[in-house]
This record gives C-alpha cells, structure tokens and sequence, in this order.
C-alpha cells in the first residue's frame, strides 16, 4: 500500500452526489477523504445532507458507521427503534444493523458520517 500524507480537503470544493429514489432515498453527500479520491487509507468519511422532508432508506451494510448530527433536526432508525437526534447528536451503528434517518425539521439536516474502510466503493448497501 502506498504511505499516506496529511490531505487538506474543502467542502465546497467537491463534487455532490445523492440519490433522489424511492427505495433509496431523497439525500445529498460529498465525500470528504475516500481512496478512490484522496490520498487516504483506513478511513473514508463525508457530509450528508437531507432537505426538509428528504431521508436515507432503511438499509445495512458490512461496516460500522458514525453519524454526528452538524445542524438541523431528524428521527434515525436503528434495528427499528426510531430516535430523535438534533446538532451535537453522535450515533453509532454497529455494522448489518439496519438503520435509515429522515429530516424531521423545516431545515436542512447535515450530518458527518464516517466508516472505517478505505473507500466509499468498499461500503455495499443492501436496502431493505
């Protein structure tokens, strides 16, 4: 594996992506340190953004996975349970738990989400 360096990223520089689908969702991302775009290992992470009324579909995938809510307001789903999170709010979801999130305000909700594997491509969703 090639050594990895320090990587300085801004957000505002990259690409969105998302999906606008009714299985997997109305949610916006860009992805912050992945080794298929930055010269990084070990970790991938991104920020999401869901509009008011916008969501995640519930699914499961290999990996763990954080969330820390940056600002607004929504209910995550976690093998079920339906929490209500807010900015400041970290959750983590032990890998094949089905999980989902939804924008509960009447803002923009964001949130940082991080997985431990080198690449985005590394992490395969199985919605349900």
């Amino acid at each position: 594996m090639e050594r990895c360096t320090p990587h300085v990223v801004r957000l505002e520089d990259l690409s969105p992506d998302g999906w606008d689908d009714p299985v997997k969702g109305r949610i916006g991302w860009r992805t912050l340190f992945s080794a298929d775009a930055t010269p990084t290992a070990a970790l991938t992470a991104g920020v999401a953004k869901l509009q008011p009324g916008g969501w995640l579909g519930l699914h499961r995938h290999e990996p763990a996975e954080i969330y820390y809510v940056l600002e607004g307001r929504g209910v995550v789903t976690l093998d079920g349970a339906e929490i209500e999170v807010g900015a400041g709010s970290a959750v983590f979801i032990p890998g094949d738990t089905e999980h989902g999130i939804r924008n509960s305000g009447d803002a923009p909700l964001r949130l940082l989400y991080a997985f431990p594997v080198d690449s985005f491509a590394d992490v395969e969703y199985r919605f349900s």
